[in-house]
């Protein structure tokens, strides 16, 4: 099968058409997936009738599923969680923070799906930002010096009890299953520019926020480096704007890609199923 690939224009990202992923896949279609992921970064596969047996199957070919923490599962999964605002809903908007996906992990997920369930008529776009483009567009003596740097990564920021979304919000009307504890003041430490482990691309990985701090730096000067690198990281020529549809999966890359939520959709019920995909072994 050959894929109908139509590349965004942007950064990165590209929309899928003629493919349908509720039935069976079949080996040669998941490696022409998977070049065409690898290539844009962001896929998104529009007109799908996916239910969640064929989320996980989707997930399954593409990797199998990765560690998914601080989320309840949907009833009767275990794997798959809701990205969901109900219509009425006051609490401040999930997720829209840059980041990549649980990069304080020892070992982050390589990929992310979201499967439209419920998305409002206007508003809800999702924004990613290349940082492979964003890393290659650096001077080579700023290249040089952000190789030998060490970025200490953690989730206390967001999920530890005194968290963005801990205590004080867990007493909000957030219809989102979030379940904060004390795990997210543990600290993991990853390069700061790691190459792609399937196509040795270099990409600066996640941003100020997971990481809070760089090994053997003062926390001030750690602070202000991470601070004008995440300036750098969103500039706009490096960022695709993802404009959602009725039945459409998105997968995107982890060790390539930051994302982030926008709102805009007040009234407006919206509800997505999320995945994650394993890092390879």
């Amino acid at each position: 099968m050959n894929l109908n690939i139509e590349p965004s224009g942007q950064s990165c990202g590209a929309t899928v058409r003629g493919v349908d992923l509720s039935a069976p896949l079949d080996d040669t279609l998941v490696a022409e997936i998977r070049t065409a992921w690898l290539k844009h970064r962001v896929l998104a596969f529009a007109e799908q009738s996916m239910d969640d047996d064929a989320l996980e199957r989707f997930t399954l070919a593409m990797g199998g599923f990765g560690e998914d923490p601080f989320f309840d599962p949907i009833p009767g999964r275990k794997n798959i969680a809701a990205i969901l605002r109900e219509a009425d809903e006051n609490a401040p908007l999930f997720a829209e923070n840059w980041h990549s996906d649980w990069s304080f992990l020892p070992r982050p997920p390589a990929g992310t799906c979201l499967m439209a369930i419920d998305i409002p008529p206007t508003g809800g776009d999702t924004l990613f930002a290349n940082q492979i483009a964003a890393f290659a567009a650096l001077p080579d003596e700023r290249k040089a010096y952000l190789r030998t740097l060490t970025a200490i990564h953690s989730a206390k920021l967001a999920y530890a009890p005194d968290g963005t979304y801990g205590e004080k919000d867990q007493a909000t009307d957030r219809s989102m299953a979030i379940r904060p504890d004390e795990s997210a003041n543990k600290t993991e430490v990853h390069p700061l520019i790691q190459p792609h482990p399937e196509t040795g691309e270099e990409a600066i990985f996640s941003t100020l926020g997971y990481i809070i701090g760089i090994e053997g730096m003062a926390q001030a000067e750690a602070i202000a480096l991470l601070s004008e690198l995440a300036q750098w990281q969103v500039r706009d020529e490096f960022v695709y704007r993802h404009r959602w549809e009725p039945g459409m999966l998105v997968l995107w890359d982890n060790r390539s890609v930051l994302h982030k939520a926008t709102g805009g959709y007040e009234g407006h019920r919206r509800e997505l199923h999320r995945t994650t995909i394993a890092a390879a072994a």
